[in-house]
């Protein structure tokens, strides 16, 4: 039988600041995190709404992405201790992303044929984080990047699971960062058709409801600690699973039988059945193609009593940084006693949640969704 996977530390570098009690006030306060920000409207000399991380964290740690990556998991860590955690003989770390520093990319490509301090270059390489947060804590386990785009962060939590299962670490820390909110980026992002800069959020993300146009665009790095020792747990990882539509390289496919696929296996996974799920958490990216799939996902699986929402709304849409903000926020809500949910708007699905409200018991389902045909559920349980 497995022991149950729990979620003891969090630490979180967003949009609304450095310290996952900057995000947890954004989010209580339902205030959106986007700014009006110059150069990212239609023009580079017109503003446009967007999320990006401020300055902050410590210089000798490099980039900006390295800065936050290595606050999250400081903080992730530090907070776990102080929840009754110590590390085992095996830590191993799983980092998550896509295109996560294209700040420091861009310079690169800026500087032609000049070449950058070696330090600074190797900073740039992905493993460099990883390898100086190992070192920093004398973590020796098993260590990889992991990549579902927008889902990642469930892909991630997913495979730390199954190494505590099988015996292959003894506990996991688990991260994902995208500073990937480039004036170029953006734009193309707005030009698909799935980003919006011209209105302020909560105009333009408005998940499951009339409206609704697509996502700010938004940056973060957050970190977890898993484990399968007896820790005062935010919330266990109960289960879950993934599939993949091969239908298209951006558009969701019409047909939502491997969506739905994604989250009855994942309950089956969990030993969970969809009464007992009150909450859907979802990817809620206010894009017309999301909306129809979890729509369809939640009237197929779950009762009507079980309640959606997303909080997209306010914090943005941080690409690979996205699930595992929102498993934050599920996890701070049952500490808090306070579901975030965004007030919608704008009429919506009956099964919308009207705004943030005391948690009612059940498990959460967080649905991920991730360009290209990833889709992944995770089942939570804040008892």
């Amino acid at each position: 039988m497995r022991s149950k996977t729990d979620i003891c530390g969090i630490g979180a570098v967003t949009a609304y600041g450095w310290g996952r009690e900057s995000l947890w006030e954004g989010l209580a306060g339902g205030v959106p995190c986007a700014q009006y920000t110059d150069g990212f409207g239609e023009t580079p000399e017109e503003p446009g709404w967007v999320a990006h991380i401020p300055e902050g964290g410590r210089s000798r740690d490099g980039s900006l992405h390295a800065r936050a990556l290595l606050s999250a998991a400081r903080e992730a860590i530090e907070d776990a201790g102080r929840r009754g955690w110590s590390p085992g003989r095996r830590v191993g770390v799983i980092s998550g992303g896509v295109r996560e520093d294209l700040r420091t990319w861009d310079r690169l490509t800026t500087l032609g044929e000049e070449l950058m301090y070696r330090r600074e270059f190797i900073g740039m390489m992905p493993s460099t984080p990883i390898a100086s947060l190992m070192s920093e804590f004398g973590f020796r386990g098993p260590s990889m990047a992991t990549s579902a785009m927008c889902a990642t962060g469930s892909a991630a939590i997913l495979t730390a699971k199954m190494w505590l299962d099988a015996g292959m670490a003894d506990d996991v820390v688990v991260l994902t960062t995208d500073l990937s909110a480039t004036r170029p980026m953006v734009r193309n992002f707005v030009h698909c058709g799935v980003a919006i800069t011209d209105v302020p959020p909560l105009e333009a993300c408005r998940p499951f409801q009339e409206g609704t146009r697509g996502f700010t665009f938004s940056e973060a790095a957050v970190a977890m600690v898993l484990s399968q020792r007896k820790t005062d747990a935010y919330a266990t990882v109960l289960g879950g699973a993934m599939t993949h539509e091969a239908h298209n390289a951006m558009a969701l496919d019409p047909d939502p039988t491997t969506a739905i696929t994604a989250v009855t296996e994942g309950l089956e996974n969990a030993n969970a059945s969809a009464a007992d799920v009150r909450y859907v958490n979802a990817h809620g990216t206010g894009t017309k193609l999301c909306h129809r799939t979890e729509s369809q996902i939640l009237e197929a699986v779950f009762p009507s009593s079980t309640r959606i929402y997303s909080i997209k709304p306010l914090t943005g849409h941080s690409q690979s940084g996205s699930a595992l903000t929102e498993i934050a926020a599920t996890c701070l809500a049952a500490e808090r006693d306070l579901v975030p949910a965004p007030k919608p708007v704008a009429d919506g699905h009956p099964q919308l949640m009207e705004g943030p409200s005391r948690p009612e018991s059940g498990l959460t389902v967080k649905t991920s969704i991730g360009m290209g045909g990833y889709v992944a559920a995770v089942v939570l349980d804040t008892a």
